[in-house]
């Protein structure tokens, strides 16, 4: 029974430490970005660059090159995938873009260097742009005729609108704006403008309260629950309740609870923006440069919101609740039960499974990644703490292409958008690349020669260059004979 309670316990606990510190400033603001895509931009301006028609050598690149603009984490990129994904992406662009943002993007790249090392970072970026396409175009052609379906379906229910006005570019924009002001973690967000005290005595108490209800291990990458956090868990509890009155039936118009529900979702931000540490005999609120970027950012978005028609701003409304009610829910699901299997899986398990460059260790360190999921850029510092624990360098980085790829809970909202069929495939070949990936580089490391890794990376792409002709061949076929 302890040791039920125990599970129980983890899982409670990293459900609310993940929603006090990493659902805010991203997944908030990615709703909401995913709504203004599927409602404000017209089917022709997705298509022209990830359509399902465009030329490989243009749609793939793009997908890469907008993922690698995105400091997010995977269940993060999961409602921008749905956005442009039901809006008329690809299906195979639009997974090129889900695989390389959590990975490949700028900061993760920059942060891998630092911490891990140049070779590292490089043999990132470069099997996740070739590995990110290779999976696009794979999926495209396996699941073809669901592609062409889809196509179809939002031909049927966007067609009617044939370009974007400025009211909506400025919308997406200052969201865009809103969602890096948020993340990115640079000295001009991140540092002190002005401090304050409240003379709040029982603060000190109450974080000690947090911490006892949700011990955490540092050590493990775990987080517990601070004071901030606490009243961040309790606004998007309001937001929750208040978005059901409010947005629920929007498309019939606005109410009280609309707006209630909005001045929430503002106040949220504002308040995770800031730096609250509780102190004896007081709680300390510093301003920093993110609550200000943060603040100029919201009054961005409704200046331009102001301007959109009044079915238009209601459209984004309902299609961002919309997104929230298919995958928040499994999100919870997925934050609670990663808690629950990381209470079974012991750091000290890394070098007796993974301390070696094989098939088996490599697989151990994707699965691994899958249940010890980490928010965007801690995944880095937690592989340091493998290597140091004695994983070899190949595991680490198949470890480090799948963590960012394949948490629980992005899996289960991903097979919400997509269906099972495609989200199975999905994650099969992200696991396969993975493994390849740590394989190649931990011979690399061994010593093998240049030669033989280019050797062995060529008959991988010749593999993959038969099997996509195969597929194309039998696609072809297919459409002939029908």
């Amino acid at each position: 029974m302890s040791q039920l309670l125990q599970l129980l316990n983890g899982g409670a606990g990293n459900l609310a430490a993940y929603l006090a510190a990493h659902v805010l400033l991203c997944l908030l603001p990615a709703f909401f970005i995913a709504g203004a895509m599927a409602a404000l931009i017209p089917k022709a301006s997705i298509t022209r660059w990830l359509g399902r028609s465009t030329p490989a050598h243009v749609s793939y690149p793009a997908a890469a090159a907008a993922g690698s603009l995105l400091a997010v984490c995977s269940c993060t990129i999961v409602p921008l995938f749905a956005g442009i994904y039901r809006k008329g992406a690809g299906l195979g662009p639009a997974i090129t873009f889900l695989f390389f943002a959590p990975a490949g993007n700028i900061m993760a790249l920059a942060y891998t260097g630092s911490i891990l090392g140049a070779d590292f970072a490089l043999a990132r970026i470069v099997l996740c742009l070739v590995f990110g396409i290779g999976i696009g175009m794979l999926m495209a052609l396996l699941f073809w005729r669901d592609d062409a379906r889809h196509d179809a379906q939002t031909d049927a229910l966007f067609a009617q609108r044939a370009s974007i006005g400025a009211p909506a570019t400025g919308v997406l924009l200052a969201l865009v704006v809103l969602l890096v002001a948020g993340t990115l973690k640079v000295p001009l967000l991140t540092s002190t403008v002005a401090t304050t005290s409240l003379p709040i005595a029982a603060a000190e108490t109450w974080q000690a309260a947090l911490f006892h209800w949700v011990p955490f291990d540092a050590s493990r990458g775990e987080e517990g629950v601070s004071v901030q956090g606490s009243l961040l868990i309790a606004l998007l509890a309001l937001i929750g309740l208040t978005a059901w009155k409010g947005l629920e039936d929007i498309t019939e118009g606005a109410n009280r609870w609309t707006w209630v529900s909005l001045g929430l979702a503002a106040l949220t931000l504002l308040v995770a923006s800031l730096q609250i540490v509780p102190r004896a005999g007081g709680l300390d609120v510093a301003l920093t440069g993110r609550a200000f970027a943060v603040a100029l950012a919201m009054a961005a978005v409704a200046y331009f919101a102001r301007r959109l028609a009044p079915k238009d701003w209601r459209a984004w409304l309902w299609e961002s609740w919309r997104f929230v009610k298919q995958i928040f829910p499994l999100l919870i699901v997925g934050v609670f039960v990663v808690g629950v299997v990381r209470q079974s899986i012991q750091p000290e398990w890394i070098q007796a499974l993974a301390g070696r460059n094989d098939v088996t260790s490599n697989v151990v360190a994707v699965v691994f990644g899958v249940f010890m999921y980490f928010p965007t850029l801690v995944e880095v510092p937690v592989a340091r703490m493998f290597l140091d624990l004695g994983m070899h360098r190949g595991p680490l980085l198949a470890y480090l292409m799948a963590d960012p790829e394949l948490s629980l809970q992005s899996i289960l909202m991903v097979a919400a958008i997509i269906g099972r069929r495609k989200t199975f495939a999905y994650v099969g070949w992200v696991a396969v690349f993975s493994v390849v990936s740590g394989l190649l580089f931990g011979s690399w490391v061994d010593g093998a020669s240049l030669a033989w890794l280019a050797l062995g990376l060529a008959s991988f792409a010749a593999t993959l260059t038969v099997l996509l002709a195969w597929l194309r061949r039998r696609q072809a076929l297919a459409m002939r004979s029908t």
